[in-house]
């Protein structure tokens, strides 16, 4: 009889086992679960996914009945253990017992279900959601004297137990999503800068990424008709700002359509034409908007085209909708477009980058950080480290990269050769 017991005692260690693994594979699984694959078979209808979406809404509640169930298993199996091993070997059954109970459950409570739930997240997920839901059912009462004690214990040591103090956004989770699909090598590079593109409309400002006023092209609205025409022509843009007695007194935007369809009416007579007649009233905002705000503002108006100013009302530049899509899907050239290489990698490791290249432009196509906190062009990322308008010819050396002067224009620096560093590098060599 006594030989019975031992081997249903046994039996029971086992079972404890098992469910040790089944506790340790859930946490694992649910954890590490997509959301939004759960999210969408929900919304399908699916029983199971709904009730995984709604243990994993409570994440706290969730772990700690899982956490309360594998030690109340595990702990019971070691004494179980125990007591068996005592019985066949005496006192040393105590340290037999500790190696055994420790290699079953490290090997087959732990590691094995924590592998396979790992490798089948979502398949585990849903086939243990429906178990669950009773477990933690039954020790709500209890995780929830857990939860009040720990809080009491960390608030009394100050330390911060609020869940949405630590929670990344939404579009940090995004983000570390793609970067990590990204490294695994399930989305290309291209898709990678897309997507974070999108990710990033947020937090840019319109001055950021706006053409620069000095890049403009505008036309004196006082000049000649017929020159006003020849010089629209002549651009390769079809929105032209007008302006009168200053180049900062902005009084319409002409179209190249509009125009082209008066000269059509007219017949080629441009002494019939109206040029102010033509322009449609401009659109200033502030440089502070931010570019998914100017977005939703161009959907709204119908409108492709916006002058920025600053909080006194000076030009600043303008910006575009076709300047907001190429943050997303990289520079858009046409026909009509001058071919100017702005980032030229060179076969020595070097690059060549115009001074006007924005660092959120260079750190997307050489994949580099290059900090754009205090400026938005790579030039302004120079004179803000260096305090100073350089020379042609001075070098450089800051955040791992060393730049060499090639080309400046008055103050303004208009090309640079850009070394990365290699570690251990001597910054000045």
């Amino acid at each position: 009889m006594e030989y019975l017991g031992l081997i249903w005692t046994l039996l029971v260690v086992a079972i404890l086992l098992g469910l040790s693994g089944f506790f340790s594979g859930s946490e694992t699984s649910l954890t590490a679960a997509s959301r939004a694959r759960m999210h969408r078979m929900a919304e399908d209808g699916d029983k199971r996914a709904q009730l995984v979406n709604r243990l994993i809404a409570d994440p706290e509640r969730l772990i700690g009945a899982i956490l309360l169930g594998n030690n109340l298993v595990n702990i019971l199996a070691s004494a179980l253990a125990t007591s068996v091993l005592l019985a066949v070997f005496g006192e040393a059954g105590v340290v037999y017992a500790t190696f055994i109970m420790t290699a079953l459950i490290v090997i087959f409570s732990e590691v094995l279900p924590k592998t396979y739930a790992i490798t089948n997240p979502d398949r585990m997920a849903l086939a243990v959601s429906p178990i669950l839901r009773w477990v933690v059912l039954v020790f709500a009462p209890i995780t929830r004297g857990v939860q009040f004690i720990v809080r009491q214990t960390l608030a009394f040591f100050n330390i911060n137990t609020d869940a949405s103090a630590h929670v990344l956004s939404a579009h940090d989770e995004l983000r570390g999503a793609i970067d990590l699909h990204h490294r695994e090598g399930a989305v290309v590079k291209r898709d990678r800068d897309m997507l974070g593109g999108i990710l990033d409309l947020a937090g840019l400002e319109t001055g950021e990424i706006m053409v620069h006023r000095k890049n403009i092209v505008m036309v004196d609205a006082a000049l000649p008709a017929e020159e006003i025409v020849e010089q629209v022509l002549a651009s390769p843009h079809t929105r032209i700002p007008l302006w009168k007695d200053d180049p900062e007194n902005i009084i319409g935007i002409l179209h190249a359509k509009d125009l082209a369809r008066a000269l059509a009416e007219a017949r080629g007579d441009v002494s019939k034409i109206s040029i102010t007649a033509l322009t449609s009233e401009p659109w200033f905002v502030p440089d502070t908007t931010s570019v998914q705000g100017q977005l939703n503002a161009f959907l709204r108006r119908k409108s492709h085209f916006a002058l920025v100013v600053d909080e006194y009302g000076a030009l600043m530049g303008l910006v575009t909708l076709e300047d907001i899509l190429e943050e997303i899907v990289g520079d858009i050239a046409d026909e009509h477009d001058i071919d100017r290489l702005q980032i030229r990698p060179k076969p020595d490791g070097t690059v060549l980058v115009n001074g006007s290249v924005t660092i959120r432009d260079i750190n997307r196509a050489m994949d580099w950080s290059l900090p754009d906190d205090e400026a938005t062009t790579i030039a302004g990322l120079v004179i803000h480290e260096a305090q100073t308008i350089p020379d042609v010819g001075q070098l450089f050396s800051f955040h791992g990269y060393r730049f060499e002067i090639l080309r400046r224009q008055r103050n303004q620096i208009t090309a640079l050769r850009i070394t990365p560093l290699q570690n251990g590098e001597d910054p000045a060599g």
